[in-house]
Order: C-alpha cells, then sequence, then structure tokens
C-alpha cells in the first residue's frame, strides 16, 4: 500500500507540474474541466446515484465548467474577460464555505441524490476549478504555492495530532481529527507563508499588514479544514472510506482535493481584489 501510495504520488505530482507548466490556456482549461468531471463522478457515487445519472452529472459537470471558462476567459491568452461573472461565483462559493457548511457539519445534514446534495457539489467542484484557471494565468508558481500551503496544512495537522492529540475536532464526522491537529495546521502554514513572502520578497512591511496577513492564512487553513470535514461527512453518510478509487493508494480524487475546493476559490477572489480588477 505504502508504494502504491509514494509511486501514484510522485506520478500525479510530475503529470501535474508537466500540464501546469506546459499546455496552453484552453489545454489547461479542459485539464480543469476534466477535474470538475471526475470529481462530480465521484461525489455522484456518494450522492448514491445509479451508473447513468452518474455519468450524466459528470458530464454535465464538465460541459458547465468548460461552459464557463469560455466565458470568463479569453480562451487563447486567459485573460479575463467577465470579471463580474467570476466573482459572483466564488462570492456564492465563499458564502457556502463560510456560512452554509459549518451549519451543514453542525447539523449533520444528510447528503442524498436529491437536488441539494448535486447542487452542493457544484458549489464544491466548479467554483474550485475556474480558480484553478484563473489561478494559473496569474502565476503558475503562486497556483502551486496556494495549494502547497493547503498540503502544509494537511502534514502539520497530522504530524500534531499524531503527537499531542487529546481533544476531538468533530468526531462524529472525522474521528482522527483534533484541535490540536487544527492548531499544528495554522501554525505551520503560518510558517510556511512567511518563508514564501521572505522568499518572494513581499513581507508585510507594517503592523497592520502582518495581522491581515497572519489572519488571511489562518482564515485559509480554517476553510481548508472545512473542506475536508464536508466531504468526510458526505463519504461518513454514503458508508465508504473512499470516494473512488481512481488514483492507486490515494482513493479518489475529491480524497486529494477535498481542502482544495474550499480555499481556491477565496484565493481566487482575494488575487481579483489584489490584482485590482474588483473595486
Amino acid at each position: 500500500m505504502l508504494k502504491a501510495r509514494v509511486v501514484t504520488a510522485l506520478l500525479l505530482l510530475a503529470g501535474f507540474l508537466a500540464v501546469l507548466f506546459l499546455l496552453p490556456f484552453y489545454g489547461w482549461l479542459l485539464f480543469a474541466a476534466l477535474v470538475a468531471g471526475v470529481g462530480a463522478w465521484e461525489w455522484a457515487g456518494l450522492m448514491k446515484l445509479d451508473a447513468s445519472n452518474r455519468r450524466g452529472y459528470a458530464f454535465a459537470s464538465v460541459a458547465l465548467c468548460a461552459g464557463l471558462g469560455w466565458l470568463v476567459f479569453e480562451i487563447g491568452t486567459g485573460v479575463i474577460r467577465q470579471v463580474g461573472l467570476l466573482s459572483s461565483i466564488y462570492i456564492l462559493a465563499a458564502i457556502f464555505w463560510l456560512l452554509a457548511v459549518p451549519f451543514w457539519l453542525k447539523a449533520k445534514w444528510p447528503a442524498s441524490a436529491r437536488i441539494s446534495g448535486l447542487l452542493a457539489g457544484c458549489v464544491v467542484l466548479i467554483p474550485a476549478c475556474l480558480a484553478l484557471m484563473q489561478l494559473r494565468v496569474f502565476a503558475p508558481l503562486f497556483l502551486l504555492a496556494a495549494m502547497a500551503s493547503v498540503w502544509v496544512a494537511d502534514i502539520s495537522a497530522y504530524i500534531c495530532g499524531r503527537a499531542f492529540g487529546r481533544h476531538k475536532l468533530a468526531p462524529a464526522i472525522s474521528p482522527g481529527k483534533t484541535w490540536e491537529g487544527a492548531i499544528g495546521a495554522v501554525a505551520g502554514v503560518l510558517i510556511y507563508g512567511s518563508v514564501v513572502a521572505w522568499v518572494a520578497g513581499r513581507m508585510p512591511n507594517t503592523s497592520g499588514a502582518w495581522v491581515l496577513f497572519a489572519l488571511s492564512l489562518v482564515v485559509l487553513t480554517a476553510v481548508s479544514i472545512l473542506g475536508d470535514l464536508f466531504e468526510s461527512l458526505a463519504k461518513r453518510q454514503a458508508g465508504v472510506k473512499d470516494s473512488g478509487a481512481t488514483l492507486p493508494g490515494h482513493g479518489g480524487v475529491l480524497d486529494r482535493i477535498d481542502s482544495l475546493t474550499s480555499t481556491l476559490p477565496l484565493v481566487g477572489l482575494a488575487v481579483l481584489f489584489w490584482d485590482g480588477q474588483l473595486p
């Protein structure tokens, strides 16, 4: 199992770096749409849809993601031509993750094949895949750094949770997660973010800027945990350990991108403000 995990991880990383840096924008757009489609296939499985409806949901997600990408971005260069539409999608995602999901987790609302579950799947996947498109155009290395912050949070939470974990974070949803692990995730991301900012020559230069910088990283880490817990709840309600078996040793695609689905739209929205494309 460990060998399969390592080999799969290395192949995924190599493949991802290749498409990230080598594909033209229209190829990257199709790649992001395919990620949405595979994720939608797995999400529909958690919703207990039959094979025919799962295929339909997956194809619809690919079409929706690609269609929105075609509307929002200039297909040749990736320049954003519909900032209002993109920001509206991101704001919807932010409302979902910051307001709806905490209540959803607290109430443990059942995920099902009803319209609410399928719409939730769209909000989980489509904004994140549009953010993949946007952030790659903004700067591939920035996208990679944003994704790495989520990986740092996961690794830090695991290490600190194993070493110090005593108080369960959400025992009915994900028994392995602890408050100590969550604190470790925040600490790890703060250190990682500071190092990245220093290397990039973008260190905050005032106390107010430091507070805003640190607060942004804390929120990003908290939202990444929400993304993980939300998929964990869907899997627990579906009675499965993994979202799929697409990736040997790693489960499904959703298992690998659960925290990214919640964080990338917020990063994309922040970049729109940072880049001066929003008032």
